[in-house]
C-alpha cells in the first residue's frame, strides 16, 4: 500500500469504509512504521511547536469555550483539527525529496486531515454538529507555520504571536472569533512528556492555552450573535500513547473565577479501574503550573448520568473533584446533557460545556469549562485519540 495508496474518487457512502480499513490497517503496524515516539527530555520550541509535526502519528488543535452575546444568550463551541500519519517513510525528509513527492503527486496520502465543529446553544437547549475529513491534496487541508494556518477546506485557525483566529462555516452556523491568550502556554506533565499509560513512549507532548480571551462573532440557524468568553486550546502529538487495557478517558478542563485553571484527566483500563498515570496541571493566576498526580486528586462520577438514544453510551454528567493538596473542592455539571459528537468518521463522544461551583479553603468559587468522555458508546470505530 505504501507511497502507491490514493483516495479515488468515490460514492460518499462508501468513503468511510475505505477510511477505517486504512486505520485498521496502519494501526496494526504503527509499531514499525518509522513514527517517533514521545519521549522524556523533549525541548519545545516555540511558536514552532504550535505547528505540525509529520513524525508523529497524529496529532490535534482543540478549541473550546463558553461565550456570551450581547443580551445574554449563552454558548458552548469546540472547532477541532486532527492529523492522522497514514504513511510515513524517515528517508524522505529532505527538503528535495519533500519537493518531489509534491511536485509527482499532490494526492499521495501522507496524512488524513479531520476536523470537529460544534456549537452548543445552552439558552436555546440545543446540540450542533458537524464533521469532515480530507487529504492534503493541492491545498485541501494542511498546516503551514509559514502561512501560520492549520486549515481543513473553510474551517481554520490562523496563529499569530498577538492571537489566534477561528473561521468555520457550514449550512446553519459559523463561528468568526478572534482568541488572546493572557497567559504563557502550559507544557504538562514531567520532562516533556504527558505519561498515558506505565511503557516508554505509551506519552503524548502535551501543549494548552488555558484561558483565552474570545470576541467575535457566532452565526446558528440565520442569527448573528456577537460574543465574548473564554476559550480554551489544547495541542497533542505523539504516536501510540495508548495502551492496549485502556478503552477510554475523562478530561476536564476548569477556568475558575480567580483567574486560575485546572486540567485533568481519568484513564479508564477495560475492567473499569483508573490507571494511576491519570493525571493533571494546577494553573495559577500568574501562569505557575503544579503537575498533579492520580494521587493528588480526585474526580469522580456523582449519580447522575444521560443515556444517549442514538449509541447507547451512558454518560456520567456530574462530577465531584477534589484536590486535597491546595484546598480545592467542586461539583461539576452541565446545563445540556445532549451533547454527545456522534461520528460516522471515528469514535463517538460526548464533549460539552459545564459549570462548576465548589470552594477553595473555604471561599466559594465558580467557573466554566468544558468535559470530554470517550468510551462510552456503544458503536466504535478505528480512529481513536487520546486525552
Amino acid at each position: 500500500m505504501k507511497n502507491k495508496l490514493r483516495v479515488a474518487l468515490l460514492p460518499l457512502a462508501l468513503l468511510p469504509l475505505l477510511i477505517a480499513s486504512i486505520f485498521v490497517a496502519h494501526a496494526q503496524t504503527a509499531e514499525n512504521s518509522g513514527y517517533e515516539t514521545a519521549q522524556p527530555g523533549y525541548r519545545y520550541q516555540f511558536p514552532r511547536d504550535h505547528f505540525d509535526h509529520p513524525n508523529y502519528q497524529t496529532e490535534w488543535w482543540y478549541y473550546t469555550g463558553n461565550l456570551k452575546s450581547t443580551d445574554g444568550h449563552r454558548f458552548g463551541f469546540e472547532l477541532t483539527f486532527f492529523r492522522q500519519g497514514i504513511w510515513h517513510d524517515a528517508r524522505s525528509d529532505t527538503k528535495s525529496d519533500k519537493k518531489r513527492d509534491t511536485e509527482n503527486d499532490a494526492w499521495r496520502i501522507r496524512d488524513l486531515y479531520l476536523a470537529h465543529l460544534a456549537v452548543t446553544d445552552v439558552s436555546g437547549h440545543k446540540f450542533y454538529y458537524d464533521e469532515r475529513i480530507n487529504r492534503a491534496g493541492p491545498g485541501i487541508a494542511g498546516i503551514s507555520q509559514e502561512n501560520g494556518l492549520i486549515w481543513n477546506g473553510n474551517w481554520q485557525a490562523k496563529l499569530s504571536a498577538e492571537n489566534h483566529q477561528l473561521r468555520a462555516v457550514n449550512e446553519n452556523m459559523a463561528l468568526q472569533l478572534i482568541l488572546v491568550s493572557n497567559k504563557p502556554p502550559v507544557i504538562h506533565g514531567h520532562g516533556g512528556i504527558s505519561q498515558k499509560a506505565a511503557g516508554i513512549g505509551h506519552a503524548s507532548h502535551y501543549i494548552s492555552f488555558t484561558r483565552m480571551l474570545t470576541s467575535g462573532s457566532l452565526e446558528l440557524n440565520g442569527t448573528t450573535y456577537q460574543v465574548q468568553g473564554t476559550s480554551w486550546m489544547d495541542h497533542e502529538f505523539f504516536t501510540n500513547s495508548m495502551d492496549t487495557n485502556e478503552t477510554g478517558w475523562d478530561w476536564l478542563s476548569l477556568q475558575l473565577n480567580d483567574d486560575t485553571e485546572l486540567m485533568l484527566y481519568r484513564l479508564r483500563h477495560k475492567n473499569g479501574s483508573v490507571d494511576l498515570y491519570s493525571s493533571g496541571t494546577y494553573v495559577d493566576a500568574n501562569g505557575k503550573t503544579i503537575f498533579l498526580s492520580s494521587k493528588n486528586f480526585t474526580m469522580t462520577p456523582s449519580g447522575e448520568s444521560w443515556t444517549s438514544g442514538r449509541t447507547r453510551g451512558i454518560y456520567p454528567v456530574h462530577w465531584s473533584v477534589s484536590i486535597p493538596s491546595l484546598d480545592i473542592h467542586l461539583e461539576v455539571r452541565t446545563p445540556l446533557t445532549n451533547q454527545e459528537l456522534v461520528s460516522v468518521i471515528g469514535p463517538s463522544y460526548w464533549e460539552g460545556v459545564i459549570d462548576i461551583t465548589g470552594q477553595r479553603a473555604g471561599s466559594p468559587l465558580q467557573g466554566v469549562g468544558y468535559l470530554e468522555m470517550t468510551g462510552y458508546s456503544a458503536t466504535t470505530t478505528p480512529f481513536t485519540p487520546g486525552p
